[in-house]
């Protein structure tokens, strides 16, 4: 195996997102995650209870340079009319460092907000966009050194 080195460690430099096919370049994060929930089992025969998963949550945000009006445009007139759209996001991560790149799609995403307007003088316009989702797939996985 070989000794690890500090250029092997990815960078967020290299990520790069696609919703719903369209590059975002404006993105600046991601991050997307599982929360697992167990609950407490009873064992006969033991003072300490076992843990059972019950459920499965995925959530995440996006973190976008504010240079257009892309989420409005996704969300605004159909969340108003009552439809609660869903949507894909890739996610690539190839720093040409590391060991490889890793490529993962989140699927049913449904963003949570909506901001509408969120400014101040001299400071660069950033919006978050949190989000769930209701499964992933690895399409690429950075193998073991």
């Amino acid at each position: 195996m070989e000794k690890l080195t500090g250029k092997r460690v990815i960078n967020g430099t290299w990520g790069e997102v696609w919703l719903e096919g369209q590059y975002i370049a404006e993105i600046y994060k991601l991050e997307a995650k599982d929360s697992y929930t167990r609950e407490n089992v009873a064992l006969c025969g033991s003072l300490r209870d076992g843990k059972k998963l019950t459920k499965i949550e995925g959530t995440g945000s996006l973190g976008m340079h504010k240079v257009n009006s892309r989420i409005s445009r996704l969300l605004d007139d159909k969340v108003r009319a009552g439809y609660d759209p869903e949507f894909t996001i890739v996610s690539k991560l190839n720093d040409p460092d590391s060991y490889g790149e890793e490529r993962v799609a989140l699927t049913g995403v449904q963003f949570n907000d909506l901001t509408i307007a969120n400014w101040e003088v001299g400071v660069l316009g950033k919006i978050e966009c949190p989000f769930t989702f209701t499964d992933y797939e690895y399409l690429d996985r950075i193998p073991e050194a």
